[in-house]
């Protein structure tokens, strides 16, 4: 018997990417929500991800801790899924590049702003944090011109590439990020937030934080 792929995460954070995937594609997951930040919450996470980041996948001797890389796996582990443009198709390198820029391009500005605006205030660095968040905005361009004509980003459809980019939105919405976020991306957000799937991983994801609260974690 395979046994059931196991996620680690924290409510709200990238490894929503993975989550969301999960409920999209249909794929049963052994979700761990952990308190945020797990490396000092959480100290022994690290004997699993010595990383001590979260998403971290496990799934027989498989280790993943790239959320946009998890949502691509989990989606297309049980064979082909509409959420996954192959080779092949028109948009394959489309699909590819749009997943890959979900973190690379637009999620790591959001972060750097995080650090040093919400969580690292006293350390004097906020005015670099706002400066990230303009990076962020700026950065925007190239999925509000791409939605200019369609209502997904690749081969007509939703897939992962939706899901990466899709969380970065709803990052900002979370965060205090969406003074600079263009109204037709926050149109396309509401549109993926209204997803049955999205809202599920949302709501399991909330329930493992609240079961943390109660349990004084």
């Amino acid at each position: 018997m395979t046994a059931t792929p196991v996620l680690y995460t924290c409510a709200r954070s990238r490894g929503l990417r993975a989550t969301w995937a999960a409920e999209e594609a249909g794929v049963n997951i052994d979700l761990k929500v952990l308190p945020f930040p797990p490396r000092y919450l959480v100290p022994e996470y690290k004997e699993i991800n010595p990383l001590g980041t979260i998403p971290m996948l496990i799934d027989g001797e498989a280790r993943m801790t790239e959320s946009c890389a998890i949502a691509h796996y989990l989606a297309s582990k049980d064979g082909p899924s509409p959420l996954v443009v192959a080779p092949g198709e028109p948009d394959y390198a489309a699909y590819c590049d749009f997943t890959y820029h979900a973190d690379a391009t637009i999620t790591f500005p959001q972060t750097v702003f995080m650090r040093f605006v919400l969580f690292e205030k006293d350390k004097g660095l906020e005015e670099a944090g706002h400066a990230y968040a303009k990076w962020f905005w700026k950065r925007l361009v190239k999925l509000e011109q791409r939605l200019e004509t369609r209502e997904f980003l690749c081969a007509d459809r939703f897939t992962v590439a939706d899901i990466c980019c899709g969380y970065a939105l709803v990052l900002s919405e979370n965060v205090g990020l969406d003074e600079g976020v263009p109204d037709s991306l926050k149109v396309y957000r509401e549109r993926l937030k209204g997803r049955d799937a999205f809202k599920r991983a949302v709501a399991r994801e909330e329930a493992g934080l609240k079961a943390l609260e109660e349990a004084g974690r």
